[in-house]
């Protein structure tokens, strides 16, 4: 039993690593309808700034801020000089569009800081706590507090803000907006600088635990992919719940299922996406769409 605690604790860290990428795609999906497939390379870059920034001297927690302000203005770039030009054309575009962003990004981090492998120091000091016989480390607590911080900021933010009113009312219904005066193309371009701050706190938690390179996040983004699609990929708070149920099923499936192992943990959220979309296609937390006649 104590062995069972462990591995979920365990899943539990990693699943608030995937639950932060995850709701920057339920993000970006809410307000453009766009699964941005980008969302990965977005954040990888944003560590490297981050890495660029320590490595100058900077201390983390002083390179975190401005690691996030950075993201913030480069996702609203984005929108604005890749999104804004395709906005309206059919889903196949759109995709082609965040494809070729992945490539680019991806590409450009490599020419830029070459594909060697680089340390990322981990912010979280050494150890942790027992409790019954867990051990759960500072590591893990630190993230899943983080992840819990940035819930908490977007709920005070879209519940308690008119920034957030006029968000959520562009969220729900462009045209409508549009027609009420909001400036709908600066309230996007708004969105995609929040899922890209969003997504780079994923990269920057990630990075201590597996390495900093141009590849880092492409197995988290699928991770991501899944937990957004079992919670529902217009909801947050599904986004987060199907990132820690995602991190749970991994880490169970790795340590209990032999034919699963170590070496095919990647086939869970492959599974995952592929139950929920023949079971319930809108997740756990999503609401199924309804066309009138």
């Amino acid at each position: 039993m104590t062995e069972l605690l462990q591995q979920t604790v365990e899943g539990v860290g990693a699943g608030a690593v995937y639950a932060s990428l995850a709701l920057a795609l339920v993000l970006i999906h809410r307000f453009t309808g766009i699964v941005n497939f980008a969302q990965g390379e977005l954040a990888m870059l944003s560590t490297y700034v981050a890495w660029q920034l320590m490595a100058s001297g900077m201390p983390f927690w002083l390179a975190l801020p401005v690691t996030l302000a950075v993201s913030f203005v480069g996702g609203m770039l984005v929108e604005r000089v890749v999104i804004r030009p395709v906005e309206g054309a059919p889903e196949l575009t759109l995709v082609i569009v965040t494809v070729g962003l992945f490539i680019f990004v991806n590409a450009a981090a490599g020419l830029i800081w070459s594909f060697t492998v680089k340390d990322f120091p981990q912010p979280f000091p050494d150890g942790g706590i027992d409790l019954a016989g867990v051990s759960v480390g500072w590591s893990t607590l630190g993230i899943i507090g983080v992840v819990a911080a940035v819930m908490g900021l977007l709920y005070l933010l879209f519940q308690h803000t008119s920034v957030g009113l006029v968000m959520r009312a562009v969220a729900a219904n462009p045209t409508s907006a549009r027609l009420s005066g909001i400036r709908v193309g600066r309230v996007l371009m708004l969105g995609w600088g929040l899922a890209a701050t969003v997504g780079a706190v994923s990269g920057v938690l990630v990075a201590p635990l597996l390495f900093l390179e141009p590849n880092m996040m492409g197995g988290v983004l699928i991770y991501a992919f899944a937990a957004a699609t079992l919670g529902g990929f217009d909801s947050p708070v599904g986004a987060v719940v199907g990132g820690l149920l995602v991190g749970i099923a991994e880490t169970l499936a790795g340590a209990y299922v032999d034919v699963v192992g170590a070496d095919l943990k990647i086939g869970v959220p492959l599974v995952i996406i592929l139950v929920v979309l023949l079971v319930r296609p809108q997740g756990l937390f999503g609401r199924a769409a309804v066309e009138r006649a």
